[in-house]
């Protein structure tokens, strides 16, 4: 196995981090990285807001679920879907562009996610640890004016990191689904009860199927975090639609 499918096989999130800070040669090496990632059209339809205010991270802490390692963590980024840069662009050179559509948000997304990860993987080369904060996403008119976000501008995922510490390295990496779970050739196809079942033989310890998704469903799907974020890109979609 070579190192990047090593790094890969072996990443996995970190929230308990040592006090070593990150060098700016590694953070440069970690932005750089996201830079270098896939785009549309080689349009880096993405913004990064580097959050070095420690009032920020605590207020982020708030913001996204009480998280308190948000605020230990030595870096966090917010990689932003931003549909707003090129309209700037393009009335610089004296154009009128239509208003972002839908397919515009989400083609930005795409480019915000694949960057984010481009960093992930190149932290975890460095021995940094991270962790994606996907709750970043909620509490839409607080996030806004905390991160001054701007029409057209969606933050699409934040990403803390920081060195782990001994007990987060040698923690379990939670068990993934098998390929033939997940994968499937030509066209989507559903599962049937038992192909669905088997899926979670590992996962659900001593409960029955039924006691560990009934737990697991209340926990994430029907959560108060799941509501507010639907709510909150309700928000963000407005300007869109």
């Amino acid at each position: 196995m070579n190192e990047i499918m090593n790094a890969l096989n072996q990443r996995k999130s970190v929230r308990v981090y040592t006090e070593k800070e990150i060098s700016q040669e590694d953070k440069e090496s970690i932005l750089n990285a996201a830079l270098q990632a896939p785009s549309a059209g080689c349009q880096l339809l993405y913004t990064i807001l580097d959050i070095t205010d420690q009032n920020k991270k605590e207020r982020l802490v708030h913001l996204c679920d009480d998280q308190p390692f948000i605020a230990k963590a030595k870096m966090v980024l917010v990689f932003c879907a931003d549909c707003r840069k090129w309209l700037s662009f393009y009335r610089e050179a004296g154009l009128t562009p239509r208003k972002p559509g839908a397919g515009d948000l989400l083609l930005a997304v795409e480019d915000a996610l694949i960057a984010a990860q481009n960093a992930v993987t190149v932290a975890e080369s460095l021995g940094i640890g991270s962790c994606y904060i996907g709750d970043v996403m909620e509490n839409a008119e607080e996030m806004k004016e905390l991160l001054s976000i701007p029409e057209y501008v969606y933050p699409a995922c934040m990403l803390v990191f920081g060195y782990p510490t001994e007990q987060q390295k040698e923690r379990k990496k939670l068990e993934r689904f098998r390929l033939t779970d997940i994968v499937c050739e030509n066209a989507y196809q559903d599962k049937d009860g038992e192909e669905i079942r088997s899926m979670f033989d590992t996962r659900r310890g001593e409960k029955s199927y039924d006691e560990w998704m009934e737990a697991f469903w209340k926990r994430k799907y029907e959560s108060d975090f799941s509501n507010e974020m639907n709510r909150s890109m309700e928000v963000y979609l407005r300007e869109f639609l």
